[in-house]
């Protein structure tokens, strides 16, 4: 770099409280001088690794505070500040506050958004392979869920996901086993007690697929809308992990828990490819154990919490009942057998799944 222009000043240069420079003795004359050129060059040297620009990650999620889903995030945020200092600049968006559910995909692939989950129904939009996971009873519980989505068959998925949607899978979290909740009781004990139930599922073909495989109407609205739609009987009932039910406080305008466990559910922690793509191998590396971090504590604790909430539950004044698995097993695999929906499963993909052990 040629820096003798910058330290070549006129003789007449004045300073800052004006004086003259050509008017003080030479040496202090020289001492501003060489202090002006030191002053110039720092400001014209890089930043030290610590003071540079960080990665700005924004997460956007639907979760609402108390939920496992909002919580993993604060592990993801801390593991990567005690691992990379410095770094990143970690934003935590939730309820839907930063983008509405089912609209981070896009805005993510767009390059508008860094990192948030997505569900096995968001991906089968462009890619068919994860349309089977949105089918009920595929998984078994959440050790068949975690070892599909850790191997061959979750590698060779989220390979077209990159691919297709411009998305980096980082892990499988458990959103948990779906059971049936309803505003009012009823006595449930076959799909047909469900008929012209009003079943709110999310705004996608292949929720209201299954709302309707289980013997309910099903009726699409937002999460974010589902309480006073139970409250003001909008909607007879929803479907969630109960984890979520109580994060979200659905159990305060709801009488009944209908055990059906008809889905072993699963979202997944991803980011942007273009946010990927722009990291060091370093700070891939970094990125992916803090979301895998975030997703085995959501699992451990979501878990944790479905073993004792029945309990819960009850205290609060629901009533528990469990139907006739089997009969909804059977219908709902029969609806799906006969689909479009399956007509898009790549051939022999259900049976790998089922094979997992």
């Amino acid at each position: 770099m040629a820096i003798g222009p910058m330290c070549s000043y006129p003789q007449e240069y004045p300073h800052g409280d004006g004086v003259r420079i050509s008017s003080m003795h030479p040496f202090i004359s020289r001492f501003f001088r060489t202090a002006t050129c030191c002053l110039t060059l720092l400001a014209l040297m890089p930043l030290p690794g610590g003071a540079q620009s960080k990665t700005t990650l924004r997460i956007s999620s639907p979760a609402v505070a108390q939920d496992w889903h909002a919580k993993m995030w604060t592990v993801f945020k801390d593991k990567l500040n005690a691992t990379a200092p410095g770094e990143f600049d970690v934003q935590i968006y939730l309820n839907s506050s930063l983008f509405k559910q089912a609209a981070e995909a896009a805005a993510m692939a767009r390059g508008n958004l860094e990192v948030s989950t997505v569900s096995p129904a968001d991906l089968s939009r462009q890619v068919p392979y994860f349309s089977v996971f949105t089918a009920g009873y595929v998984l078994r519980d959440l050790s068949h869920q975690q070892k599909v989505f850790n191997g061959p068959i979750g590698e060779e998925g989220f390979k077209q996901v990159s691919e297709r949607m411009g998305l980096k899978i980082l892990a499988t979290a458990y959103l948990g086993t779906r059971q049936l909740v309803l505003r009012q009781a009823r006595d449930v004990k076959t799909p047909a007690d469900l008929k012209g139930l009003k079943l709110r599922m999310p705004a996608s073909k292949e929720w209201l697929f299954l709302g309707e495989a289980l013997g309910a109407t099903a009726t699409p609205l937002s999460f974010a809308e589902v309480y006073m739609a139970l409250k003001t009987g909008t909607i007879d009932a929803q479907d969630n992990p109960l984890p979520t039910v109580r994060a979200a406080r659905f159990h305060e305008v709801s009488q009944q828990v209908v055990l059906t466990g008809h889905l072993v559910d699963a979202v997944f922690i991803a980011i942007s490819q273009k946010t990927w793509d722009a990291l060091t191998p370093a700070q891939r590396q970094k990125v992916q154990q803090a979301a895998q971090a975030a997703a085995l504590y959501n699992n451990e604790e979501r878990l944790a919490e479905e073993k004792n909430i029945l309990a819960y539950m009850k205290q609060q004044g629901l009533r528990v009942t469990t139907p006739d698995v089997t009969a909804f097993k059977q219908q709902v695999t029969q609806r799906y057998k006969t689909s479009e929906l399956a007509a898009t499963w790549p051939p022999g993909l259900l049976a790998r799944i089922e094979a997992v052990r």
